[in-house]
């Protein structure tokens, strides 16, 4: 199979989980036209939500007919059904807080070999819910863009932490909250990895381009800039 081709598990999950997605939000997509159809692409998101990476997934397999690949912490692998799913959604496992070189080496051959792969650069769910700017970014989204050159494609999601921030599931009004992604304009990456000078740089302008789209999704989901 081609990478990006969506597989029966990808294909019969998208018939359940779009409908579930746009019944939970009212979804507007802006710049899905950004992310390429074929071949190796990374998208970037700011991380509001443990639903981030699932509803880009769900769009973006919708939308592009593509499979999206992410790193997944390890332990939910453990997990009977969890692990099922990831390993039939071919997601790449990754040990937390160890600097895991397979699961960065397994990532990058995989985006070499033409896979759309997401990252969420500042590692963890925000507390605050986005209001206060973006967390730190990480360095391994430079460790694995720089290696590869593929175009890194930036992504503002807003909406998803109005029904489940990092405390959990709420429930509260309006029924379904506006889900805005904002997909801006791609990066192609330059540098060495192994320079810290090339990895700063990067790092801060990953960080503008991703400000600036949770900026627009902010300002399309009424919510301000």
């Amino acid at each position: 199979m081609r990478a990006g081709e969506l597989n029966p598990f990808w294909r019969w999950g998208l018939v359940i989980a779009g409908p579930l997605v746009h019944l939970l939000f009212r979804v507007q997509v802006s710049g899905m036209e950004r992310v390429p159809s074929t071949g190796a692409a990374i998208l970037v998101f700011n991380h509001v939500s443990a639903l981030d990476g699932p509803v880009l997934a769900v769009e973006t397999g919708r939308r592009l007919r593509r499979k999206t690949r992410y790193l997944v912490a390890v332990e939910y692998f453990a997990s009977r059904l969890f692990g099922w799913v990831l390993r039939r959604a071919d997601q790449i496992p990754i040990t937390r807080g160890t600097g895991d070189t397979v699961a960065l080496e397994n990532v990058i051959e995989a985006i070499k070999g033409g896979a759309l792969v997401a990252l969420a650069p500042e590692g963890r769910v925000d507390e605050h819910g986005g209001s206060q700017g973006l967390q730190r970014i990480r360095t391994g989204v430079a460790r694995i863009a720089l290696p590869t050159g593929a175009p890194v494609v930036p992504v503002g999601i807003w909406g998803t932490q109005v029904r489940f921030p990092r405390a959990g599931l709420r429930f509260s009004r309006p029924l379904r909250p506006r889900l805005v992604i904002a997909i801006g304009p791609p990066l192609f990456p330059v540098g060495d990895a192994e320079d810290p000078a090339d990895v700063e740089l990067f790092l801060g302008r990953v960080r503008e381009l991703i400000e600036t789209q949770v900026a627009h999704a902010r300002r399309l989901a009424g919510a301000g800039g």
